[in-house]
């Protein structure tokens, strides 16, 4: 193949790449949204490079012809998440999924590499609606928790430096810090609803603090300035002495005066 039939021959992968990360990244605006909490901390993707998929296809024994079927990671996004537990929440959330079809799945969590390295891999097949019509591409998703990608990611760039035939000191520590970072994944998880509690006061603070501030907005829009300069007066006291557990009572009192000015101006 050529420059430009690489370029043909990978959008459909880049293609897919683009719609799974919108898909996942929509999938965790929603769940946060239902249900306070979500399983994907964030998104990410990648095409592999020409000189990986020619490096793969020979080590792997698969002809130019068969590129699209031998290689299956062409197309890549990986999913983290806070704790190993929400591994498998997302793995049953992409099993029930009509947009895409499962064709199978390494564990690499419970099943270590050698290595050290774990990450959950998920082999998808995947529609994508070309210029020539449709057509199904392979694609993988990985998924990890923070410190397993962080590891991962050290890994990586180590073994493209020494082609991975890395030294044995090196070996040696990495393999420390693998287990270092299963320790503290296996820490993560026994204390995770006290930190999932945390984030959810966090979030329902900030939250809090922006329906207030918008509703004392609304009030200047409905020429309600002495209100809204009171209702700002008392926000700044309760930010300035760190009361934020009283700002649900001063939510209300900014809603019932916003109610009644709406319903001033529709009597108008």
């Amino acid at each position: 193949m050529d420059a430009r039939d690489w370029n043909k021959f990978l959008l459909p992968y880049e293609q897919a790449v683009e719609e799974l990360k919108v898909k996942f990244k929509i999938l965790r605006a929603e769940l946060k949204s239902r249900e306070e909490y979500t399983p994907i901390e964030f998104v990410t993707g990648r095409i592999k490079k020409i000189s990986s998929i020619l490096e793969k296809a020979k080590k792997l024994n698969v002809p130019m012809d068969q590129i699209e079927t031998g290689i299956e990671d062409i197309a890549g996004i990986r999913i983290m998440c806070q704790f190993v537990e929400d591994i498998e929440r997302i793995y049953e959330i992409i099993q029930q999924r009509q947009d895409l079809k499962v064709i199978y799945f390494k564990d690499y969590v419970a099943n270590k590499k050698p290595s050290g390295y774990r990450s959950f891999h998920i082999i998808i097949e995947y529609p994508v609606q070309t210029a020539l019509g449709m057509k199904q591409v392979l694609a993988e998703i990985q998924i990890r928790t923070l410190a397993m990608n962080f590891w991962a990611t050290i890994e990586h760039s180590l073994n493209y430096k020494y082609r991975e035939s890395l030294p044995e000191d090196v070996t040696a520590r990495l393999s420390k810090a693998a287990e270092a970072a299963y320790l503290l994944d296996e820490e993560m998880s026994s204390i995770r609803s006290e930190i999932v509690e945390s984030q959810r006061l966090f979030e329902d603070k900030s939250n809090m603090v922006s329906k207030v501030l918008n509703d004392i907005q609304e009030l200047y829009f409905y020429h309600r300035v002495k209100e809204a300069v009171q209702f700002q007066l008392r926000f700044n006291e309760l930010w300035e002495n760190e009361a934020t557990w009283n700002l649900e009572e001063l939510s209300k009192d900014i809603s019932t005066a916003l109610a009644r000015a709406k319903n001033d101006n529709m009597k108008r």
